[in-house]
């Protein structure tokens, strides 16, 4: 199973959740945390899309994994490419470990550092349209032209 999975469109949210906890319940994690994103009906948009650079993103998504495992925990996490409409699900991350406060930890570290430095853009959809949100992006450290 891929620790990392990306899909067209919308997450198919309970066949990730289950097909993740299926495969890890015996494996003597003590806790299995997810996180669901969820596109909010908002600013009069029909819903987000999305573009992921992947070469960068399997690389960040890598060096979170080692984290993990230097915990004796794993990381998992699914996200959308293209269209999603309000009120369905773009991002699933989840954290397995032995100990609760481990992967209670860890699910809020990376969820945030998800925000901050994956290398994933958003556009709104607004009237059929993607347009760029700028005002809730995050610049990615090292991007754009070099000085």
């Amino acid at each position: 199973m891929d620790k990392l999975e990306l899909f067209d469109g919308s997450l198919p949210v309970e066949e990730i959740t289950n097909s993740w906890y299926n495969e890890f319940k015996n494996s003597n994690y003590g806790a299995i945390i997810t996180f669901v994103g969820v596109v909010r009906d908002e600013g009069n948009i029909q819903g987000l899309s999305f573009d992921i650079y992947e070469p960068i993103l399997k690389s960040w998504f890598e060096a979170w994994q080692k984290k993990a495992n230097e915990k004796n925990a794993i990381v998992l996490m699914a996200h959308s490419r293209g269209d999603v409409l309000n009120h369905e699900s773009s991002y699933i991350a989840a954290v397995c470990s032995p100990k609760r406060r481990v992967a209670l930890e860890m699910i809020d570290e990376f969820v945030e550092d998800f925000k901050a430095n994956a290398p994933i853009w958003k556009y709104d959809i607004i009237n059929g349209n993607r347009v760029y949100a700028e005002d809730r992006s995050t610049p990615i450290f090292g991007a754009g032209i070099l000085n």
